[in-house]
């Protein structure tokens, strides 16, 4: 299955595992979206790109670790997210979707 668009990717929620091709930091978001976030965690804490910091930032927002989530938001260079989680995990996947594709794969 092609995930090129947020929708897409929240078909691809419903398979057994994420979609080939996906980035590190997209791959911990489908994790996060079938609800299991330590994998998620998991899977970007061993990233070292700025998405991946991004998805951790998030990750440690959603756990409510502020302090946490501050650290890898400045890691990122990116102010810390003050909207829904969701609102924020629709923008960080669709952000990371706009990447061309070879730009996107691990």
């Amino acid at each position: 299955m092609t995930t090129n668009t947020l929708k897409q990717f929240r078909t691809s929620l419903s398979g057994a595992s994420p979609p080939k091709g996906l980035s590190q930091a997209l791959t911990g978001l489908w994790h996060d979206g079938c609800g299991d976030w330590d994998r998620a965690h998991h899977v970007v804490q061993s990233g070292d790109s700025q998405e991946d910091a991004w998805v951790h930032a998030y990750l440690h927002r959603k756990e409510g670790d502020q302090s946490n989530a501050a650290y890898w938001y400045q890691r990122c260079n990116r102010e810390p997210a003050t909207g829904s989680l969701e609102s924020e995990w629709n923008m960080i996947v669709h952000e990371l979707l706009e990447k061309p594709a070879g730009d996107r794969a691990s």
